[in-house]
């Protein structure tokens, strides 16, 4: 892990493990004492990062909410929120969407490297465009070079929120340390809504268990935390 940041991956869901419904409306799995609660563990990351579906999905601004917060962590000489940082494969991204827009955070966009020049000239100075290719080929994301870049740019403690490709590709390259799963207590069902992971080979099966370090009610939501290293 000396090579790449401690990774927290942070998702809300479902009982039956979806993270949005099918609708044009984006689908509330928490509450406010949990927006809380993860507004306090983006305060404690250095950057948080989203695919770019998220980022055209949920048009989120990943901000530290709190100015008291945001002011603790300008006391100890960091900016008021957490880098932001998106993988792309194709380029799709709108530079008017508020995770470019909204707050002075520095943003990084990770591009597979057939979208690069493309992206950049996009985007222009909304957000510098790094190349993330690896042996997987031109129109891929290497986690693998995206994490060790980030760790060179000093970024120790990296949160992860989304989405379930993303999830997906973390977990299954057995790349998360602590995984913060939220669940709501109701169903979706809706077998084209989007799911908590997609189907994978995962390394903690049923003979690698993950450690539940926390079971913690808030309201009618759960959060259960889990140590993965």
């Amino acid at each position: 892990m000396g090579e790449r940041p401690y990774v927290l991956l942070s998702c809300a869901m479902s009982v039956d493990g979806y993270i949005d419904d099918n609708t044009p409306h984006r689908l509330l799995l928490s509450n406010d004492e949990d927006f809380d609660r993860v507004d306090a563990v983006r305060a404690t990351c250095d950057a948080i990062l989203v695919g770019a579906g998220t980022v055209r999905r949920d048009d989120p601004r990943l901000l530290v909410r709190s100015a008291e917060r945001g002011r603790e962590r300008a006391a100890r000489g960091l900016p008021p929120s957490p880098v932001k940082v998106t993988l792309t494969a194709s380029g799709d991204l709108d530079p008017d969407a508020a995770f470019f827009t909204a707050g002075d955070a520095e943003k990084l966009v990770y591009a597979a490297p057939a979208a690069v020049a493309k992206l950049a000239g996009r985007l222009g100075g909304a957000a510098e465009v790094v190349d993330a290719g690896g042996p997987g080929g031109d129109d891929t994301v290497d986690l693998g070079r995206v994490l060790r870049d980030l760790r060179g740019r000093g970024v120790r403690r990296l949160m992860v929120e989304g989405g379930s490709s993303v999830h997906t590709r973390f977990l299954g390259e057995d790349l998360v340390d602590e995984l913060h799963l939220v669940v709501a207590p109701f169903f979706v069902g809706d077998p084209a809504a989007p799911r908590f992971v997609l189907g994978g080979d995962f390394p903690r099966d049923r003979h690698r268990r993950m450690e539940l370090a926390e079971a913690r009610a808030m309201g009618d939501v759960t959060l259960l935390r889990y140590l993965l290293s």
